[in-house]
């Protein structure tokens, strides 16, 4: 399958989506809470409501899946477009620039189309399976650091891993890797697909998260899955890291 026109499709819509963002972002924008209290913004609901007329229009029988508006059936199609419209909402009502526009496409089941713009940074992250990645035109790979003494990890918020009852485990990155931020939401998964870190910690997760990295980190040279190492978008946490620490960081994982 020549999948060439849906990631030019997503890379532009990514783009121009995150125009839309900018308009909002830095203005005061105020916020209302959702069921599960997480923020939603007018920006949100505006990109997305965006996003999905522009996939429907050119790929009208495919689904689509929202975080804002929910799923729209595929009639049975096995294409399934994944949108977050702006990935990390607490950092873009406070003016933090790591904030995301996510867009990707899945088929069959496993998502060979991903695109991520940070429209703040003037960034943008993209990869369709067989064709690359490619980081503002140029093609991006993992690190090849291969000891955890000289690994950096990201992760999203101290609060995942208390929730999730996994907080030794951030401890023991902790005390084995060089250093750890939280340079978190998808900004962390682009530090490792572009070489500047080597992992990426998410405890918790929903889908639109994560679901245009495993073709990235595919492309990359690396690995996107689960904290079991189950590659893929759907598992409910997520592990991004680059190929050379793969089984040390599963192994990490495993310890209790």
């Amino acid at each position: 399958m020549n999948l060439q026109p849906y990631l030019n499709f997503a890379r532009q819509l990514a783009y121009r989506a995150g125009r839309i963002t900018l308009s909002y972002y830095n203005k005061g924008i105020q916020h209302d809470l959702k069921q599960d209290e997480s923020p939603v913004t007018a920006a949100d609901q505006a990109t997305e409501e965006f996003i999905r007329g522009e996939i429907e229009r050119n790929y009208p029988n495919h689904a689509i899946v929202g975080e804002e508006f929910g799923e729209k059936a595929g009639e049975g199609n096995p294409f399934r477009w994944f949108v977050d419209p702006i990935d990390g909402t607490k950092s873009f009502m406070k003016g933090v620039p790591f904030y995301s526009v996510l867009i990707a496409l899945e088929i069959e089941g496993v998502s060979r189309v991903g695109a991520v713009c940070f429209p703040a940074l003037d960034e943008i992250l993209y990869a369709a399976d067989g064709l690359g990645c490619w980081w503002n035109g140029k093609r991006t790979r993992v690190s090849e650091i291969n000891e955890l003494k000289q690994a950096v990890f990201l992760f999203t918020s101290w609060s995942g891993f208390r929730s999730t009852k996994r907080l030794a485990a951030l401890e023991r990155f902790n005390k084995e890797c060089f250093f750890g931020r939280g340079w978190g939401d998808a900004y962390g998964y682009h530090m490792v697909a572009t070489g500047r870190a080597e992992i990426m910690l998410d405890p918790t997760i929903n889908i639109w998260d994560v679901a245009p990295f495993p073709p990235i980190f595919r492309e990359a040279g690396g690995f996107m899955g689960s904290w079991d190492g189950k590659e893929g978008h759907a598992h409910g946490n997520g592990l991004a890291v680059n190929g050379a620490l793969k089984e040390k960081v599963l192994e990490l994982i495993r310890e209790e």
